[in-house]
């Protein structure tokens, strides 16, 4: 019986089945099961994980390889990203400032570019949110999903390689996948009035083939816990905020952990402005959590 290998790329992860795409693009999707050496040695095959399939004829196709993973995030599994565009509402869902920052740590602390998304801007200003992040060198982009304005901003940054989108439930992710890339026609929903939150309408992480490369809706949520993502050390998460790293050595002990130690340039450069308070208090947050957590 003739075997052979291919590369592939996983799309979609139901129920113990992979949905995965063939890299050389000679057929579209194909299923299939997973070795259990992966489930004895504690490893699941994810969406964005590239991997060797094996082909026989007659016998189910079965992936025998994960190849090697650039970056990992645990919830939603997702392998390989290269951006992550954080969603989020000008409107009920609001802004949630430590949600947000939290998933921009995430996002830098794994080698993923984040860019931050507003919709509904038809309903409400972004206010000073852009400014903050711009300053600190995230792209920021403001989408009306009703006129389509500022979706031509999102799709250049799309590019190849693997993009994501999350946030909280209701921001409008469905339906700012659906201004972007009409073919997709993915199932949204409204706020729940008595929840004050949005509904699910994304149940599993689907990556969908767009142009050269591929972009992910995922699940939403509504609270971001440590290692809700990823697993960030507690001696890590200064690495993390962007906007501290050529200060920090500036501190005047290499250990410092910027919360009130003396001689500490990062509070002194919150002080005078040249750091964002608001970013600097999710740090203090997030430090805290980490520290319970560990």
């Amino acid at each position: 019986m003739s075997e052979t290998e291919v590369t592939g790329i996983i799309t979609k992860v139901v129920g113990g089945v992979y949905y995965t795409d063939f890299l050389d693009n000679s057929q579209s999707s194909v299923k299939c099961a997973a070795r259990g050496i992966f489930r004895n040695k504690g490893i699941s095959p994810a969406a964005g994980d590239m991997v060797k399939i094996k082909l026989s004829e007659n016998t189910e196709p079965l992936i025998s390889e994960i190849c090697e993973r650039k970056n990992y995030l645990s919830r939603p599994p997702l392998a390989n990203l290269d951006r992550l565009f954080l969603v989020n509402s000008t409107v009920e869902p609001k802004v949630n400032r430590l949600i947000l920052d939290k998933l921009i740590a995430v996002a830098d602390s794994k080698g993923i570019e984040p860019v931050v998304v507003f919709t509904k801007i038809d309903l409400e200003k972004t206010g000073d949110f852009p400014e903050i992040y711009r300053n600190i060198g995230i792209k920021v982009c403001a989408v009306d999903n009703i006129t389509g304005e500022g979706a031509d901003e999102v799709r250049k940054l799309i590019g190849s390689g693997i993009s994501a989108f999350v946030g909280n439930s209701g921001v409008g992710k469905s339906s700012l996948l659906n201004t972007l890339f009409p073919e997709l026609n993915l199932k949204t929903n409204e706020i729940s009035k008595k929840l004050g939150r949005g509904k699910h309408t994304t149940r599993q992480v689907e990556l969908f083939r767009i142009g050269n490369g591929y972009i992910a809706d995922t699940p939403g949520f509504s609270t971001v816990e440590v290692g809700f993502y990823c697993d960030i050390p507690k001696d890590e998460i200064d690495e993390a905020f962007r906007e501290f790293r050529e200060i920090a050595p500036q501190c005047r002990f290499s250990d410092c952990r910027h919360i009130k130690e003396t001689g500490c340039a990062v509070i002194e450069a919150v002080k005078s402005g040249e750091i964002s308070r608001e970013r600097y208090e999710s740090y203090l947050k997030i430090f805290d959590e980490c520290k319970k957590e560990y």
